[in-house]
Order: structure tokens, then C-alpha cells, then sequence
């Protein structure tokens, strides 16, 4: 993997290239990839140095991803494309890359309130269905779990054992946790970090993992990322409340489906070279 200086070279010289003043790149918090502010210009690069080994055909991934960031910016629910240069996707150096607007906004360090959350999630969905786009379905999410999984090696803390009831686990969760009759466009990824408190209201962001996929993958995910940060299962049931249901009861596949997902990943990123 590409280290994190060799990604901010190549986005400066994609953005560069295109006439964006860039006196000052400044890496912002991110997990998977590299996110740089091309300082002045209110222009974020996107470099891809994980997340993109998981896509055969990563140009078109990225094509996705930048069109449900438009579709969802000109509704002000999410943060939008760069129209300063050709957003994407662009190739350099060997690394894939996309340019969005920057927005200034708050650290997530604290989760919106539980009601807020849930109608900022139940927004997204709504105006996701209408979505004119072509979506890739979360089951493929299912099926890159699967090959990871499979190539993992045994260690101390992931034995061969329990690798193998992973995989058992994601066969018989396809029909509930990764599609079902509800599907539709959804996030794919959603968290409290990835949504931002900006001067004009919350927005969504890192839409890279859309896809379509049944909304309970979204909810059981803040679920998930709010009881990580300590929420009480009150505050839990103020979110499912705002949301408009379902009841946490009727999240169990999901729930699950996200725990193999995390303890697949880690595993995953421990073993990469």
C-alpha cells in the first residue's frame, strides 16, 4: 500500500495539472484512504489506497460514487463533487483519486442527537430511492467478505475454525442482511463520521460503499457506531423512533452481518502487507 506522502504528491499533481492553486496540502482524518485539502482551493482529494483493491473495475466504482455525490449535493444532503476541475475519477502514479468540495464543519467527536440522526438517515433514504442511477448490490459487499476470508491464513486470534464459520455465517445471511424486497439505493457505509455538521446543516459524506441494499444495512450500521461511542439503548430507541422504525428486535441479521464484516476487515488489514 502506498504510503500517505506519495498519495498527497499524486493528488497535487492531478489538481495542479488542472489549475487548482494548491499552496498547502493538509491530510485530513481518514481510515481507508487518503484525504487531502488542497489548501487554498476549497477542493478534498480522495485517494484510494485500500478500499480500491477490493474492485476489479475501480473506475467504474468511482464513477458511482461521484454520481450519487452529485445527485445528493444538488438536494443539500450531502457534501458534493469539486466543479473546480474534472472530478473523476483520475489515475496517477498508479493511484486512483476523486475531488469533492471542501466544507468546513465540526469534528465528529460527539454524535448528533438521536432524533436528528434518525431523520437525517430517514432523509437519505427517501430522496436515495429516487436515485436515476445504476447501483451495484450490497450482496457484492457479501461476496468480497467471502474472498477475504478465504485468503486469509490462520492466526491465534482468527483460527481456521472460526474463519470458517464466518463464511458459514455471510452463506446464510445473503437472503436477509445483504438483499431482501426492500432494496433499494442506501448509503452503504453510514456513521456518525461520515456524516458532517456544517454551517448550512448536516451533510453526508464518503459515499464511496452506495449501493442497493435493504436500509436496515444503514440503520444496524449507526446502531452499531452509536453504541461504540456510548449511547444508552435509550438513545438508541430515540434514533430507531426518528428513523420511523424498525424495531431493534428485527436488526439481528444485520447487526450480525455487520460484526462479520468488522472482524473480517480487521483481520484483513492485520495480514496486508
Amino acid at each position: 500500500m502506498p504510503d500517505p506522502a506519495t498519495a498527497t504528491d499524486a493528488a497535487e499533481a492531478v489538481a495542479r495539472a488542472h489549475g487548482v492553486r494548491c499552496e498547502e496540502a493538509v491530510r485530513l482524518p481518514g481510515a481507508s484512504n487518503v484525504l487531502v485539502h488542497l489548501r487554498p482551493a476549497p477542493v478534498v482529494a480522495r485517494v484510494m489506497t485500500a478500499t480500491a483493491l477490493l474492485h476489479d473495475d475501480v473506475a467504474t466504482w468511482l464513477r458511482r460514487e461521484l454520481a450519487v455525490g452529485a445527485f445528493l449535493g444538488t438536494r443539500d444532503l450531502a457534501i458534493p463533487p469539486s466543479p473546480l476541475l474534472p472530478p473523476g475519477p483520475h489515475r496517477h502514479a498508479g493511484l486512483w483519486m476523486t475531488f469533492w468540495t471542501f466544507a468546513e464543519h465540526e469534528p465528529a467527536t460527539a454524535p448528533p442527537p438521536p432524533r436528528e440522526l434518525g431523520a437525517a438517515l430517514r432523509a437519505l433514504h427517501a430522496t436515495l430511492a429516487e436515485f436515476p442511477g445504476a447501483l451495484g448490490p450490497l450482496d457484492d459487499v457479501r461476496a468480497w467478505l467471502d474472498r477475504l476470508l478465504a485468503g486469509l491464513r490462520p492466526t491465534a486470534e482468527l483460527p481456521a475454525a472460526e474463519r470458517d464459520r464466518l463464511r458459514a455465517r455471510l452463506h446464510a445471511l445473503a437472503p436477509t442482511a445483504f438483499a431482501g424486497a426492500d432494496a433499494q439505493p442506501i448509503h452503504g457505509d453510514a456513521s456518525v463520521s461520515n456524516l458532517l455538521r456544517t454551517p448550512a446543516g448536516l451533510r453526508w459524506n464518503d459515499l464511496e460503499d452506495a449501493c442497493v441494499g435493504p436500509p436496515a444495512w444503514d440503520v444496524a450500521g449507526l446502531v452499531l457506531d452509536l453504541r461504540s461511542r456510548g449511547a444508552d439503548e435509550a438513545d438508541v430507541d430515540a434514533f430507531l423512533r426518528a428513523y420511523g422504525g424498525p424495531a431493534l428486535g428485527e436488526l439481528a441479521d444485520a447487526l450480525e452481518a455487520h460484526a462479520v464484516y468488522a472482524t473480517t476487515w480487521r483481520a484483513f488489514t492485520a495480514q496486508r502487507p
